[in-house]
C-alpha cells in the first residue's frame, strides 16, 4: 500500500480522501490556498503545504506547486479528487513523469475520453450505444447536411466541453450555421479548442450513469447505476442509486458494454459512463475519468469504498473484489447542499455560526463544515452531501426527509429548503423517473 498521499483538492472531497487514507494507514499531505487554511482536512492532515493565493489558477490549478509539495514532503502519490485538475491529462502526465503515482486514469485515457468526438468513436468500437450524430467534427461546410441527416432538433456541443458549457440546441435549419459559429466561439474561449460535434437532441431524457473501476491491466467491474436527472442548468441537484423504473435486461446490457469499453482501453481507477435514457434506450454522452461528486450513493448500495479502490489500484494491488461479489443492497438518495440562496441560486459565502449534522439509521453526511468555519467566496458553493440509505426507495426518501428536518446550518443561506420543501414534496419525484428538464420546469426556469 502507498505510504503517503498528497490530496490535491479542497472541501468535502479532500476530507473524504483523507479519511479513506487514514483507514488504510496512509499518511496524508493537505495542499491548500491562503483562503483555505482553516479547512477541516488541513487541520487533520499529517502534513500541510500552502500552494498559493486564493485564486484557483495560482493554487489548486498550479501544477508545479502541487508536484513540488509532493517532492518536499516525500509523498508517493497524488489524488486529484474531482474538479480542478482531476481530468487534466497534462497534470496526470506531469505527475507520473515526476516519479509519483497519479491516483486516476493514465493520461492517454483522460485525453481519449476528455474529447467527446474521440470518446464517441471509442465507445462505438466497444459496442456502447451512442446518440445518433456526427462521427467527427462539424464545420460550416457540412453542418446543414449533417443536421438534416440526423434530423432536427439537434444539439451542437464543444468536443472539449463540460459542466453544461459550450452547447446549443437548434430546432430550425435556418439557425444551424449561426448556432454553429456561436458554439465554436464559446468553445474556443472556454476550452481553448473550438472543435464541435452534433447529436440528435432528445426531448425528454433521463440522466443515468454507470460507475466502473478498472485495474489498469484489462480487468474492470461495474457498481451498477445512478439516476442524476434532477438538474438545474446542467448541474446535478439530487442523485440516487439504483435508477428507478429501468428494465433489468437493459441494465445488464449497458453494464456489459461499459465493462467491454474499460477492458479495451485498459482503464485504470474509478470512472463513470454517462448516458441519456429515453424510451427504454441508453445513449452514451461522455465518460468522467475521475471519482464523481455523487459516488456516496453507489457506496451505500454496494458496500464498496470507491476511494479505497482508487488507492489500491494506484498502489498496484488491483481490485479488492470481483464482479460476482458485488451485491445491490437497497436504495440511496443524495441531496447536494450548497451555500446559496434557495430562491435566486446566488452563492452565499460567510461564517457558519452553528452547524449540526443529522443522524439516524442509514444517514451519511459528507461535509467539511464546522461551527465557526467561514465559507470563502472563491470556489464552488458545494458545502456538503446528505445521503440517505434504506431497504427500499420509499424508506430512503423518508429518511432523507427526516435528516433535512434535523440539519442546521446557521449564519449562511443554503438550499436545504429547496430539497426539503420542494423536491421531496414533489409527487413526480416521489414516483421516480423524472426527466432532466423536470426541476427547471417546476422552478419556472424553462
Amino acid at each position: 500500500m502507498l505510504d503517503k498521499v498528497v490530496i490535491a483538492n479542497r472541501g468535502e472531497i479532500a476530507l473524504r480522501i483523507l479519511r479513506a487514507c487514514k483507514e488504510l494507514g496512509i499518511k496524508t499531505v493537505a495542499v491548500y490556498s491562503k483562503a483555505d487554511r482553516d479547512l477541516l482536512h488541513v487541520r487533520l492532515a499529517d502534513q500541510t503545504v500552502c500552494i498559493g493565493p486564493a485564486a484557483s489558477k495560482q493554487s489548486y490549478l498550479n501544477i508545479p506547486a502541487i508536484i513540488s509539495a509532493a517532492e518536499v514532503t516525500g509523498a508517493q502519490a497524488i489524488h486529484p479528487g474531482y474538479g480542478f485538475l482531476a481530468e487534466n491529462a497534462d497534470f496526470a502526465e506531469a505527475v507520473e513523469k515526476s516519479g509519483f503515482a497519479f491516483i486516476g486514469p493514465r493520461a492517454e485515457s483522460i485525453r481519449l475520453m476528455g474529447n467527446k468526438v474521440s470518446a464517441i468513436v471509442a465507445m462505438k468500437a466497444a459496442g456502447v450505444p451512442t446518440v445518433p450524430g456526427s462521427d467527427g467534427a462539424v464545420t460550416a461546410e457540412n453542418a446543414i447536411e449533417m443536421a438534416n441527416y440526423i434530423g432536427l432538433p439537434v444539439i451542437i456541443k464543444a468536443a472539449a466541453g463540460g459542466g453544461g458549457r459550450g452547447m446549443r440546441v437548434v430546432h430550425h435549419e435556418a439557425d444551424v450555421l449561426d448556432s454553429l459559429m456561436v458554439t465554436k466561439a464559446e468553445a474556443g474561449a472556454a476550452f481553448g479548442d473550438d472543435t464541435v460535434y452534433m447529436e440528435k437532441f432528445l426531448q425528454h431524457p433521463r440522466h443515468v450513469e454507470i460507475q466502473v473501476i478498472g485495474d489498469g491491466e484489462g480487468k474492470a467491474i461495474h457498481l451498477y447505476d445512478r439516476d442524476c436527472s434532477l438538474q438545474r442548468r446542467h448541474q446535478k441537484v439530487v442523485e440516487e442509486a439504483p435508477a428507478p423504473h429501468i428494465p433489468q435486461k437493459l441494465r445488464e446490457e449497458v453494464y456489459a458494454a461499459c465493462i467491454r469499453a474499460c477492458e479495451q482501453i485498459k482503464y485504470r481507477g474509478a470512472g463513470t459512463f454517462e448516458f441519456l435514457y429515453e424510451n427504454e434506450r441508453f445513449y452514451f454522452i461522455e465518460m468522467n475519468t475521475r471519482v464523481q461528486v455523487e459516488h456516496p450513493v453507489t457506496e451505500m448500495v454496494t458496500g464498496i469504498d470507491i476511494i479505497k479502490e482508487q488507492l489500491r489500484v494506484a498502489a498496484g494491488l488491483g481490485l479488492s473484489v470481483t464482479q460476482d461479489q458485488i451485491k445491490l443492497q437497497g436504495h440511496a438518495v443524495e441531496s447536494r447542499i450548497n451555500a446559496e440562496d434557495p430562491k435566486t441560486f446566488m452563492p452565499c459565502p460567510g461564517k457558519v455560526n452553528y452547524y449540526h449534522a443529522p443522524g439516524g439509521p442509514g444517514i451519511r453526511m459528507d461535509s467539511h463544515l464546522y461551527s465557526g468555519y467561514s465559507v470563502p467566496p472563491n470556489y464552488d458553493s458545494l458545502i456538503g452531501k446528505l445521503i440517505a440509505h434504506g431497504p427500499t426507495r420509499d424508506v430512503a426518501l423518508r429518511r432523507l426527509q427526516n435528516a433535512l428536518d434535523e440539519i442546521v446550518i446557521d449564519g449562511i443561506k443554503s438550499n436545504i429548503t429547496l430539497h426539503r420543501d420542494v423536491i421531496l414534496q414533489d409527487p413526480a419525484f416521489q414516483k421516480g423517473g423524472v426527466d432532466i428538464h423536470h426541476l427547471e420546469k417546476k422552478l419556472g426556469l424553462s
